[in-house]
């Protein structure tokens, strides 16, 4: 059985990605082998092994933004295989992420919730895909360059493919890392910005920048409805 086929089986992918994924399925089994050597090992890999392919689980059809991270958090309990997403429980909330709902406020009024979980986002149709989709605990960018890049290549390659076709997108490409699938996504309009980190947001090109508010206009522009950001600030159903 194919790696993706396995993970179709487990729930892990949804099919039509597994379908869309078939031609990296063998990249894709290297990437995941990597992670059961680095365990066999001794080392913790995060995030937890359901929730590596998660911005895979909902399905392609249904994808209208994507949104990159670079890898996942390094911090143990953090990651939920969602780009800048943490589990609901983590406090503080990372940097970043408190940047990210700095610039929401203040595009869009909305007032974010106290906990780092953007499901609620994911379900409308947000990929939150990150560039390297795992990390050792600990070590910010073990993982780069380990298998994982022509995966997730591919994978933007496909949502480009599917916007050229007349699929409504819009791509949120924040910081140098990000910036360089731009190329890839053509014909995507891309809302491209500094990184949230302290740093790059502290030093401009971030904040100000309005992605919410813009990712809704391009959309709209589409034919397509808007994203409901406020919608991470509810109760679970």
């Amino acid at each position: 059985m194919s790696a993706l086929a396995d993970l179709v089986d487990r729930g892990l992918v949804a099919p039509d990605w597994a379908e869309a994924l078939a031609p990296v399925d063998e990249q894709l089994a290297a990437a995941l082998a990597l992670v059961r050597e680095e365990a066999a090992a001794g080392r913790t890999v995060l995030p937890a092994d359901d929730l590596v392919l998660r911005a895979f689980r909902a399905p392609l059809a249904g994808v209208r933004v994507l949104l990159v991270g670079q890898d996942p958090y390094p911090t143990p309990g953090h990651p939920i295989g969602l780009s800048f997403a943490v589990e609901r429980h983590v406090r503080p909330l990372p940097a970043s992420l408190r940047n990210v709902y700095r610039e929401l406020s203040s595009d869009l009024g909305v007032t974010p919730p106290e906990h780092g979980d953007l499901t609620a986002w994911a379900a409308q149709g947000v990929m939150l895909l990150n560039r390297v989709l795992t990390v050792r605990a600990g070590e910010a960018g073990s993982h780069r360059r380990r298998g994982w890049e022509p995966v997730t290549e591919h994978a933007v390659r496909v949502l480009a493919a599917r916007a050229a076709a007349g699929q409504p997108m819009a791509a949120v490409l924040w910081g140098a890392d990000a910036r360089r699938l731009e190329p890839w996504l053509a014909p995507v309009p891309c809302v491209v910005s500094g990184h949230p980190s302290p740093l790059s947001a502290n030093r401009g090109g971030f904040f100000g920048t309005r992605p919410f508010s813009t990712v809704d206009g391009l959309l709209l522009e589409q034919g397509a409805d808007p994203i409901d950001w406020a919608a991470i600030g509810r109760p679970e159903e």
